[in-house]
């Protein structure tokens, strides 16, 4: 009898958790994706330097294949958003028309910034997620340079951290 119980118990606890998952996810609103580009790439082992005066420097490195994502993001005026979600990898974000606001959640602190066309921003992926929103009266948009683990799923839906 005990095992019965258990196994119901389980049973309602799994219902419970896909359930409370599909309710608390914050899915993009107002906002459409393309993907302009999709490439796959060998390991990486990227350095760049510039003249010793400025110091730049570059190093990526990657283990095993990647996926590269070119994606165009277009966000409705008066509060089109992506939804909060993370990505197991890197992005580089331009802004390519509008302003838009990054909400950002580092595990510890929520915070925002705001962009305007001609700027850019980097979302490193991984446990961090983000909400990009466009607050203006007109339409924002958006073009990201990813690159994630070969096969791995480019956005991964999550719930709000700062409520």
């Amino acid at each position: 009898m005990k095992s019965k119980l258990m196994f119901a118990l389980l049973g309602v606890l799994a219902v419970v958790g896909v359930y409370a998952g599909t309710v608390l996810a914050t899915p993009p609103s107002g906002q459409s994706t393309t993907t302009l580009a999709k490439a796959p790439f060998e390991p990486l082992k990227l350095k760049a330097k510039s003249d010793p005066a400025n110091l730049w420097r570059l190093k990526l490195k990657t283990h095993g294949m990647s996926d590269a994502y070119v994606v165009g993001n277009t966000f409705a005026a008066n509060g089109g958003t992506s939804g909060w979600h993370s990505h197991p990898g890197p992005s580089l974000v331009f802004v390519v028309a509008g302003t838009i606001t990054n909400s950002m959640f580092d595990g510890h602190h929520c915070m925002t910034h705001e962009y305007t066309a001609g700027q850019g921003f980097v979302d490193e992926g991984g446990a961090d997620v983000h909400m990009i929103t466009n607050n203006g009266s007109v339409e924002a948009r958006t073009i990201a340079v990813q690159l994630v683990q070969a096969g791995a799923t480019r956005r991964i839906d999550a719930d709000d951290p700062c409520s």
